[in-house]
């Protein structure tokens, strides 16, 4: 199965890594979650076709701002298919910052993974005039739930395969996937401009370092929103490493005791 555009890796996974029960895995009041292939593939394609049964169209955007969690991937994989442009936004930079990105990059949908940042987001997607809806990954009263994509994905699945089909051989390797800006040490952030391939021959090219595979495990911290931690998810996927997604950055000690991940990234810092 070649991969040359983010999405394949759904393909491949289902061609190579169909047994696992385990793909991806975080942590849910004290337990870890997992989620198999087949979780992981329909999620993401019970996005794309929820996305669309909103009348959301290819080349539209939608942002997330959210810590590290299986849904960041069910979300991340279900614009890429769709033909949709991926905005991953830090959840931890100032109300004016975030005022700016959202101002600048016109999203239409947004997800937030809890309260807090339900509470900072939903006043300003609110004032920006291309936001139709914010929802939320984790349950909060009040709140619009991703459960709703989910759910209106599953029952309009028949209506929307064709459509989605169609995109997704619509879409070529050079084509923008992502928008990822920058911490804006020179004023406002920067939008930088990524495609497919941008992402793909960086994460097909790292597996090359080692050769660990789908018995293996790794544990993820460092930020998704953050290039290298993203390239890395997905060069995770290519070699079919389950992917656990440690709780917060102060359980880390503990998460990698109790997952003992074959591998993962780090930074000088940690």
């Amino acid at each position: 199965m070649e991969v040359t555009r983010t999405f394949d890796l759904l393909s491949r996974y289902a061609e190579l890594y169909a047994h696992k029960d385990d793909a991806l895995a975080c942590k849910v009041n004290g337990s870890w979650v997992k989620y198999s292939t087949a979780d992981y593939i329909n999620n993401a394609t019970y996005i794309s076709h929820g996305l669309l049964a909103l009348g959301l169209k290819k080349g539209d955007k939608i942002a997330t701002i959210a810590n590290n969690r299986p849904e960041w991937n069910f979300v991340d994989m279900g614009v890429s298919q769709a033909g949709m442009v991926h905005i991953p936004i830090y959840p931890t930079i100032s109300k004016e910052e975030y005022e700016y990105i959202l101002n600048h990059a016109e999203p239409s949908v947004i997800f937030v993974s809890d309260k807090a940042l339900y509470a900072k987001i939903k006043p300003i997607g609110d004032s920006v005039e291309t936001v139709k809806n914010v929802y939320t990954f984790d349950d909060i009263e009040g709140a619009k739930n991703v459960k709703e994509v989910l759910e209106l994905g599953m029952k309009n699945q028949e209506k929307q395969k064709s459509e989605l089909e169609k995109i997704k051989n619509s879409v070529t390797p050079d084509e923008l996937v992502t928008l990822l800006y920058t911490s804006g040490t020179t004023g406002f952030p920067k939008g930088v401009m990524l495609s497919h391939s941008n992402l793909v021959t960086n994460s097909i090219s790292t597996s090359k370092c080692h050769e660990l595979g789908s018995e293996h495990r790794t544990l993820s911290f460092l930020p998704l929103s953050h290039v290298y931690e993203r390239m890395v998810n997905y060069h995770f996927q290519y070699k079919g490493i389950s992917i656990y997604y440690a709780e917060n950055m102060g359980t880390i000690v503990n998460d990698l005791k109790e997952v003992k991940p074959h591998i993962f990234n780090s930074v000088p810092r940690l």
